[in-house]
């Protein structure tokens, strides 16, 4: 199994000279334009990105005469109000799944865009969701993840007498990072934060920066480790939680150095711990390059764009000196195959036109701050955001393999969320680790029973 390596250099540019050709012989849905009678409801997948699509859709609705619905489930309630959803008669035109498992889920409701322009332009064609020669996702964005620093308060630090590192640049692994953190810990009222990382926010639904970005780390390793393809749904049907320990490692180390103790994790939210990290409470904490927005959107963010960067998820891994962030995609954009000849192709019409038009790509560049795997990008339409670039940046370090996202084989939400409320216990003090391992293993192999291999 190959790591991800170079992944978003490869999608950037490998389609750049073979683009242009290949949508020539693609349906007509080019460029947006007026759909005649057709109307577009986009289920939403990320609360974050809700007033970005609500203002790209008031803008294409002005310049194209058709109505735009926007509805953004709540944190970890997607898969239920999209069920709900699509029960009804005006049920979502525009979806997204989660990787080969949504698919599963969703596929009786997924249209058929092999021979749709996106997808023609979709530098790497291996990565849609594909089942024979059917193509029935296509990813919406490259996206990477890991330990956001604030590095005007980790510069104070390196600038102190006694200091385990003087540079960002010599936090390598994991066993620095612990250094480096406790010896912050020790140090935090000299440097005027409440603790080294955020809040570890279990609130229902709050969790998923643990039970699926943080576990994707020692669960590709164990993939890797056992020769196991992901994408294969019979060779996912069980896990042993080889690397628990890894896991364990980096989330007692935020438990341990937090701005808020254990026993108040049940009640925090991503919007507090984004929030604390922007108004200078922490120096650090988990998350992605779409966290960008929330950050600088918050009122007295003291964290300015060129002081902002990422470390890898370190979990103490022999290849931590070599490892890089999580990079890959997850969320892939659907047409609802039920939906009318008129709403489907109005709904196509408006993903091509997000991703090819002049005015469409700036939102995605700059309202929605993703980073494209289209071959209607050039390698100078980069994110403008911080974070964005850094992501971008990690791809390119020829030093290290970017980790790639495995956890689109976990086999339901239930199973996360069961992951996450076990977290929560042992955070708290009322389970033991052991018994957290244990519950993961079992809870992964009967969800695969129950609704992969259904």
């Amino acid at each position: 199994m190959k790591t991800n390596k170079k992944i978003l250099s490869m999608l950037m540019l490998a389609g750049v000279a073979t683009g242009l050709a290949a949508c020539g012989s693609k349906s007509d849905n080019s460029s947006g334009g007026k759909s005649e009678d057709g109307q577009i409801y986009f289920m939403n997948f990320k609360p974050e990105q809700e007033e970005a699509y609500k203002k790209i859709a008031k803008e294409y609705e002005k310049e194209n005469d058709v109505k735009v619905k926007v509805v953004t489930a709540a944190a970890g309630e997607y898969e239920t109000q999209l069920k709900s959803e699509m029960a009804k008669s005006d049920a979502p035109t525009i979806f997204q799944i989660n990787g080969q498992n949504g698919y599963n889920t969703w596929k009786d409701y997924t249209l058929d865009l092999a021979d749709s322009e996106l997808y023609g332009h979709l530098n790497d064609q291996s990565i849609a969701i594909k089942d024979g020669d059917g193509v029935y996702g296509i990813p919406l964005a490259i996206e990477g993840y890991g330990i956001v620093y604030n590095l005007e308060i980790m510069q104070k630090y390196f600038d102190m007498d006694g200091a385990v590192v003087k540079s960002i640049d010599e936090i390598t692994n994991f066993d620095t990072l612990k250094k480096v953190t406790e010896d912050m810990t020790a140090k935090k009222d000299d440097l005027g934060i409440e603790g080294v990382f955020s809040s570890t926010s279990l609130a229902s639904g709050e969790d998923w920066r643990w039970q699926t970005h943080l576990s994707n780390v020692p669960f590709y390793y164990e993939f890797k480790a056992d020769d196991i393809d992901w994408n294969d749904n019979k060779q996912t049907s069980e896990i042993k939680f080889t690397y628990s320990d890894n896991f364990k490692n980096l989330f007692d180390l935020y438990l341990n150095n937090s701005t808020t103790e254990k026993g108040m994790l049940g009640s925090k939210t991503v919007n507090d711990s984004m929030s604390e990290f922007a108004l200078g409470h922490s120096a650090m904490v988990q998350n992605g390059n779409w966290a960008w927005s929330q950050i600088s959107a918050e009122d007295g963010n003291v964290v300015k764009s060129e002081n902002i960067g990422f470390l890898p998820l370190y979990t103490g891994m022999p290849e931590d000196d070599t490892q890089g962030l999580c990079i890959g995609t997850e969320n892939f954009f659907c047409i609802n195959s039920k939906a009318s000849k008129e709403d489907q192709k109005a709904s196509l019409d408006f993903l091509t036109w997000l991703y090819t038009s002049d005015e469409g790509k700036k939102h995605v560049i700059d309202d929605l701050g993703f980073i494209a795997p289209f071959d209607t990008f050039s390698d100078e339409e980069r994110p403008s955001d911080p974070l964005g670039k850094s992501v971008m940046d990690w791809d390119s370090n020829e030093k290290v393999n970017s980790v790639p996202w495995a956890f689109t084989s976990y086999p339901s939400q239930y199973f996360k969320d069961n992951f996450g409320a076990n977290l929560l216990q042992y955070a708290q003090g009322s389970m033991k680790w052991d018994e957290v391992v244990k519950n993961t293993v079992k809870d992964w192999a009967s969800e695969y029973k129950n609704t992969v291999s259904e």
